[in-house]
């Protein structure tokens, strides 16, 4: 399967796509201030011109990660306007936590472009379902999954994911006595199956504060599938070790994504190596479903 048929799937996206392609080389951004959730009013929506009202974007993001790594997008974002939210993601398996998210996205007024990366996706595409506030879903190197679909079995669908032999297992203890299992990354293996297009002194940093994903969340079914429903749209790290891209571009094919743009020498955290050319798609995806 060619990868240019991934690329974009309609001239006006060709050309947006083309601009974005060629800002492919951007460093992360300095922290940006990232609003918690709350409905979010109309004025708080206008653009810095008055002109226009702009929806809230949501940013979710995945496992071994946190809200702080959408700084880069989150600044470019509000400065063109955009009012942001990007929520903790509890990371307790995916109906504990698309129910939470669903309830972030109940409490914001007016029309919503949610964002996922990596587990994120799979918590967006079933907290999304039945909100006609959301406009857009914008997967960004993250899973698509089908209703009945497990997050475990997409991974194994296609080879070249570092994650299973990267994952440090540690039980804990619940207040009601039983135990689970969270999943860590190994210390040595952070940087090649997570994040090894950023500087080693950044990944061991976010080594250590990574935030532990739930075991079942990989053998946790969606229940819902909101891309049926709603426009998607991806974009494919192309050199991600943690979700395979073989496996986005099935996913957004499969998805029918309205445009879908591929990073080469992405890692999987290109939400941070590359923020502008996330951005650009997020502000695509408002433009094409205005």
């Amino acid at each position: 399967m060619r990868v240019s048929r991934f690329t974009l799937r309609s001239k006006s996206a060709v050309a947006a796509g083309a601009a974005v392609l060629g800002a492919a080389v951007l460093t992360p951004s300095a922290s940006a201030s990232v609003s918690g959730p709350a409905s979010t009013s109309a004025s708080q929506q206008r653009s810095s011109s008055g002109s226009a009202v702009k929806p809230t974007v949501v940013l979710v993001h995945g496992a071994w990660a946190d809200g702080s790594g959408w700084n880069g997008v989150a600044k470019r974002l509000q400065h063109d306007g955009y009012p942001v939210i990007a929520p903790a993601n509890p990371l307790r398996g995916v109906a504990n936590d698309s129910a939470y998210i669903s309830s972030v996205l109940k409490s914001i007024t007016g029309p919503i472009i949610l964002v996922g990366h990596s587990y994120g996706g799979t918590v967006i595409t079933n907290a999304a379902a039945g909100n006609t506030n959301v406009k857009a879903l914008v997967y960004i190197a993250a899973f698509v999954p089908d209703k009945g679909e497990l997050q475990g079995d997409l991974l194994n669908k296609f080879p070249g994911s570092e994650i299973p032999d990267a994952l440090n297992p540690v039980p804990y203890s619940t207040a009601d006595g039983t135990t689970g299992t969270d999943l860590y990354l190994k210390p040595d293996k952070f940087r090649s199956a997570f994040a090894g297009d950023l500087p080693e002194s950044t990944t061991r940093l976010m080594q250590a504060e990574q935030r532990p994903f739930t075991a079942a969340g990989f053998d946790e079914p969606t229940t819902a599938a909101a891309w049926h429903d709603i426009p998607s749209f991806g974009l494919v790290a192309g050199a991600d070790k943690a979700i395979p891209p073989a496996l986005q571009r099935y996913e957004y094919e499969r998805a029918g994504a309205k445009a879908v743009v591929e990073v080469p020498g992405a890692s999987h955290v290109v939400f941070i190596s590359r923020p502008g050319i996330t951005t650009r798609l997020i502000e695509r995806a408002d433009a094409a479903t205005r």
